[in-house]
């Protein structure tokens, strides 16, 4: 049979242990809770930069193409393809 000073070191051990796992779960979980609050807001902010520099991005794409292949297409109708 176990002493009773091993029981209550047992016993302490596995207390301590709930205690922290418990304490670390609603940390993490106010932690998620205050990312997600903000997560909306920060979507919206995001997804109107990212809005913005794509339309950027495009028009900036269309000028390279068109420069680059206008010679091309030039030469191809002046050949009535």
């Amino acid at each position: 049979m176990i002493s009773i000073l091993a029981q209550e070191r047992l016993l302490g051990a596995a207390l301590g242990s709930v205690f922290v796992g418990a304490f670390v779960f609603e940390q993490r979980r106010s932690i998620y809770r205050s990312l997600s609050d903000n997560a909306s807001v920060r979507y919206e902010l995001q997804e109107r930069i990212f809005r913005k520099k794509s339309s950027d991005l495009a028009h900036l794409w269309n000028k390279a193409v068109d420069e680059t292949l206008g010679p091309v297409v030039a030469y191809l109708s002046s050949r009535r393809w």
